[in-house]
């Protein structure tokens, strides 16, 4: 790929006109960040950091965290679901989990309750806030935030009554409604949240086998409940508790690439989650503040899709060949509980006269049993099925702290150390020897910070960091003994950047250039075992000696007037594998491929968005979004790549009082992009490797009309 070679001009172009541009009457909120050791300002984090509040989810999204994800710098998906589960940080992360034991590289949190690897349930709607922290994050989460963490924070209770209703319709079937109220109790010394949401839509394919369009549909239930108790002056309890149900369908594949689906047993990309967490937070004069968040969560998924994406008679018509029939169904069962104990000094309680510190214990328990299902009907092969049956174990204790020095009056370095033992086991009902299946791993991660306010509109930072991720196993009577079993990942990261914002705060700018070094990196392939048997794939994780991950990012919002909002994000990004040729397995019909140098999967060579917004003193609004997101490798087990698009959406509205109604589009000008791919045999007769795509999704259009009373109330 040679997009790098004209990708550096627009970000110079970005940067100079966010950083140069002169100051204007309206200022910008100040945003606080809460995934961060200690709650602390944005302009005060020495990290790149992306927050998105409730104003531009609102602007810029529809329904999930999906919707918004462009507007996020070297953040990236893998596709191959119905909603993003697998997500990437300047190019670290998963891009699929078919069979194996979980092992995420980005933390994914909601309201404190950990989702990493099953990020689904991230709806919109009464949603506060989403925080992104890029690099590794080895000192506040560690194992699960190698490349970084995701924070999403729904609605607080209200100090007074609130009322909130939203409806939506659209083309493909889209239809929703959503509630939410709360009130305060005891004279504010307590108070409570509700929000129910509902969403559907067909889901923007076709299946002319069955003649039917919502084989591919969402059926979205989001039932949130948030309370606080002010139960002594020192001491502060917050309960959120979740039941999100994506009962989805999967139906997004097809032959031809098109969005004409032929399958006859179209799938499932289901999740259920249950989640609650509970932070207490206890204030004393004697060490500052004690914080313990407790959480759990159980998930049901069930995954399942057409293997050979057609039916008996479209594969007689077109190849000659039939019966021909492969289904795929996964059904998982994922629990977690997790404990965080925190004590954090203040300002009253300096270490040594001078120094802030912070010292806490984690543990966290993560189960997860796995049912795979393949059966198939075949002329050659016959009929038949497999059944693959698997329990992980996992447990995760660390303790770290925090030191946090001022250096004169302007300065300050930040130390933070990370230590974690993790004891995973695994087993299946395939032939793997057990001496394979129990893996134990001490860890050391951490941070050291510098930062400096030049000013009280500009600060400089530079950060090293450490993250990690622990090892696993790869499973399969294929794999060679010496390659079952794969070593935990470190990744080196080093981070230098500016954060300003004007005199008057109308203007807030931040911008990083980082480095990072991955020594024994994961990388993730697959093969297809045998070239007419499209469920016969085997997948697998190796060591490469190191890969090497570096770039720009920049982002900015200037509230130009009370009328208009400028806003954009630009982000390069250069990865690459070093010291990595090989496969555990040989691919039948696939040349071996020498991969030491070449870019990482799903790690687009830049990312561009902006936003220009308009509000009138008489109501109206508009919203214009666009983005561009270079091509990418699919995997690191084949050559094809995704080609470079561009996306345009727009909102446009009226609002007086707490009533607002809105036309909006997604995808204006009608693009076609593609979000996963694969390189594989599946037409038969002579199963020869084609390339497959998942499209992105079409243009749509809908109205919504939301109506707000009380806090917050326009």
């Amino acid at each position: 790929m040679k997009s790098h070679r004209t990708g550096w001009w627009p970000l110079a172009a970005v940067c100079a006109v966010l950083s140069g541009i002169a100051a204007a009457d309206d200022s910008l909120q100040e945003i606080v960040i809460t995934a961060s050791l200690r709650d602390s300002s944005a302009a005060d984090l020495p990290q790149s950091v992306t927050v998105l509040d409730a104003a531009t989810l609102q602007a810029a999204g529809v329904q999930h965290f999906e919707d918004v994800l462009a507007m996020i710098p070297n953040l990236s998906w893998a596709s191959g679901s119905s909603r993003p589960r697998f997500f990437l940080m300047r190019g670290i992360g998963e891009v699929e989990q078919y069979q194996g034991a979980p092992n995420p590289s980005v933390g994914f949190l909601i309201d404190d309750i950990d989702f990493s690897g099953v990020g689904m349930p991230a709806t919109l709607f009464d949603t506060r806030q989403i925080e992104v922290l890029r690099g590794p994050q080895g000192t506040i989460y560690g194992a699960n935030a190698l490349a970084g963490l995701i924070n999403v924070r729904t609605e607080d209770p209200t100090p007074e009554f609130s009322l909130l209703g939203e409806a939506t319709v659209g083309d493909y079937g889209t239809r929703a409604g959503g509630v939410a109220l709360g009130d305060s109790l005891d004279d504010g010394q307590a108070g409570w949240r509700l929000a129910a949401q509902q969403y559907r839509s067909d889901g923007y394919r076709f299946n002319a086998y069955l003649q039917r369009d919502n084989t591919n549909g969402y059926d979205e239930g989001t039932l949130r409940g948030k309370f606080f108790w002010q139960l002594t002056p020192a001491l502060r309890a917050d309960l959120a508790l979740m039941d999100v149900d994506l009962n989805n369908g999967y139906d997004a594949w097809s032959i031809d690439n098109s969005f004409t689906t032929q399958s006859n047993q179209p799938g499932r990309d289901a999740q259920q989650s249950l989640g609650a967490s509970l932070r207490l937070t206890l204030t004393s004069d004697s060490f500052g503040e004690l914080r313990s968040v407790s959480s759990t969560a159980d998930s049901h998924i069930v995954y399942s899709f057409d293997a050979d994406w057609g039916n008996d008679a479209f594969w007689a018509a077109c190849c000659g060949y039939s019966p021909y029939d492969y289904f795929e169904q996964d059904r998982r069962e994922r629990s977690t509980i997790a404990e965080d104990l925190r004590l954090i000094g203040d300002a009253d309680h300096l270490l040594f006269g001078r120094m802030r510190w912070l010292a806490g214990a984690y543990f966290m328990r993560l189960t997860e049993s796995d049912n795979l299902l393949d059966t198939w009907d075949d002329e050659v092969l016959g009929t038949g099925f497999n059944l693959l049956h698997s329990d992980y174990q996992a447990s995760n204790a660390a303790l770290y702290g925090s030191l946090d020095a001022a250096i004169g009056e302007r300065a300050s370095l930040t130390l933070g150390v990370r230590v974690e033992q993790r004891l995973a086991h695994y087993q299946d009902s395939a032939d793997v020897e057990r001496p394979f299946t129990d893996e134990r791993n001490t860890m050391y991660g951490g941070n050291l910070s510098w930062s400096l306010r030049t000013s009280q509109q500009q600060s400089l930072y530079a950060t090293l960091a450490r993250g990690y991720k622990g090892g696993g196993f790869n499973i399969g009577s294929q794999i060679p003994p010496d390659e079952r079993r794969f070593a935990p990942e470190y990744l080196w990261s080093l981070e230098s950047g500016v954060k300003r914002e004007s005199a008057d705060k109308a203007l807030q700018w931040q911008g990083d250039v980082f480095y990072m070094r991955r020594e024994n990196m994961q990388v993730y392939s697959s093969c297809q075992l045998q070239q007419d048997n499209p469920a016969t794939f085997v997948f697998f994780t190796q060591n490469a000696s190191h890969g090497e991950n570096y770039g720009l990012e920049s982002q900015g919002q200037w509230q130009v007037s009370a009328r208009w909002q400028l806003s954009g994000s630009a982000a390069l990004l250069h990865t690459r594998y070093l010291g990595y040729d090989s496969q555990a397995i040989a691919c039948p019909g696939q040349a071996l491929l020498a991969l030491d140098g070449r870019a990482q999967s799903f790690a687009p060579e830049y990312q561009f968005s902006a936003a220009l917004s308009y509000l009138h003193p008489n109501g109206l609004f508009a919203r214009i979004d666009t983005s561009a997101t270079d091509g990418f490798y699919f995997a690191a087990g084949q050559d094809q790549v995704a080609q470079a698009y561009q996306l345009v959406n727009l909102r446009l509205g009226y609002q007086r009082g707490g009533w607002q109604a809105s036309v909006w589009s997604r995808n204006l000008l009608d693009q076609r992009y593609a979000v996963q791919g694969f390189y594989f045999g599946d037409v038969p007769p002579n199963f020869p490797n084609q390339r497959f795509i998942q499209n992105g999704d079409p243009r749509t259009v809908g109205v919504t009309v939301r109506y707000l009373f009380g806090h917050n109330e326009d």
